[in-house]
């Protein structure tokens, strides 16, 4: 019994150690360093912003400095950008990624995104009436997908404009 707690905290020594060396090597910060970009703007490049909430396949989340490295896909929704001196800004996107770095750099790059006061809420509301049409008249599954795929921005456009 001795033997085995004795190794118990030897074991518990060294994860500790590891664990410290690890953190270390990452390079966390109080700071993070942020970049949100599309095809058709750049939003952010290198900006040192408080936090950016997104939405992703696996749920929406938000990201705050020292945050845990990640990769993500964005589904279509508003990103939130809260930035330093206390302001907010919306954009809406329709798919792209989210990175998050060990060294606390986030990257979002959009496949298209929008700031929401450039957004029309009555076209939102035409955009997802025509998608659901193609959608009922979609005869190959091919057709089907692109018109769901439709759909599912142009109802997330909808509610980003309500």
């Amino acid at each position: 019994m001795a033997a085995l707690m004795r190794t118990t905290s030897a074991a518990s020594r060294l994860l500790t150690s590891r664990m410290s060396s690890v953190l270390a090597s990452r390079g966390y910060a109080d700071e993070m360093d942020f970049t949100f970009a599309a095809a058709n703007q750049v939003f952010y490049a290198n900006a040192n912003v408080k936090q950016v909430d997104v939405p992703s396949f696996s749920g929406a989340f938000g990201i705050l400095p020292k945050h845990v490295p990640t990769l993500a896909v964005l589904k279509p929704g508003v990103v939130t950008v809260f930035e330093k001196e206390g302001s907010s800004k919306k954009v809406f996107v329709s798919s792209g990624t989210i990175t998050i770095n060990e060294d606390s750099s986030v990257q979002v790059l959009a496949e298209e995104a929008h700031p929401l006061e450039s957004l029309d809420g009555s076209a939102a509301k035409e955009a997802l009436r025509q998608a659901q049409s193609n959608l009922s008249s979609a005869s190959s599954d091919y057709d089907k997908a692109v018109a769901a795929i439709e759909v599912e921005v142009a109802e997330a456009l909808v509610q980003a404009t309500n």
